[in-house]
């Protein structure tokens, strides 16, 4: 007996907004990437799909008067997660994130025309000094993608 597989969760339209019910699939790819009418690459370190292999989830909503601010602190918060970036003798190990949305954060924010350029921008956090920083600007070391853990993100509260 063959089994046909589930939808994709992320394709379910279940959510009422902007005049349609839409997926958190249409959300994020169409509506936020797709119209590139923001044009800013930190929502990757926002909206995720909570697995243990995304940026950590914040603890907080976002709100528009706060957004930037936000979107900038949790950047800040993700690139300076050794769990998930790291460097690891000539090769920066990064989310597979930066791999599969490379386009995202190549595209001119902030001056960053390349994927070391937009990491360069937040080396403090990567925890890299200024020789490491100006040899990421050009293109050394060698920036390496981690392996993605689709686990969940679990919060453990005291007394779990």
């Amino acid at each position: 007996m063959r089994t046909t597989p589930s939808p994709s969760p992320w394709r379910q339209p279940f959510v009422p907004l902007l005049g349609a019910t839409r997926s958190l699939d249409d959300i994020e790819h169409g509506l936020i990437r797709g119209s590139r009418h923001y044009g800013d690459p930190r929502v990757h370190f926002a909206v995720n799909c909570a697995s243990i292999g995304c940026p950590a989830l914040r603890p907080e909503a976002y709100v528009r008067k706060q957004l930037d601010s936000q979107l900038e602190d949790q950047a800040h918060r993700s690139l300076g997660d050794r769990r998930r970036n790291r460097l690891d003798g000539q090769v920066l190990i990064v989310s597979p994130i930066f791999k599969w949305y490379r386009e995202d954060f190549e595209t001119g924010w902030r001056g960053a025309y390349s994927l070391p350029v937009f990491l360069a921008l937040y080396a403090a956090d990567l925890g890299l000094g200024a020789t490491e920083t100006e040899a990421l600007r050009s293109g050394r070391p060698r920036v390496g993608f981690d392996d993605y853990n689709w686990r969940l993100n679990d919060l453990r509260r005291p007394g779990q």
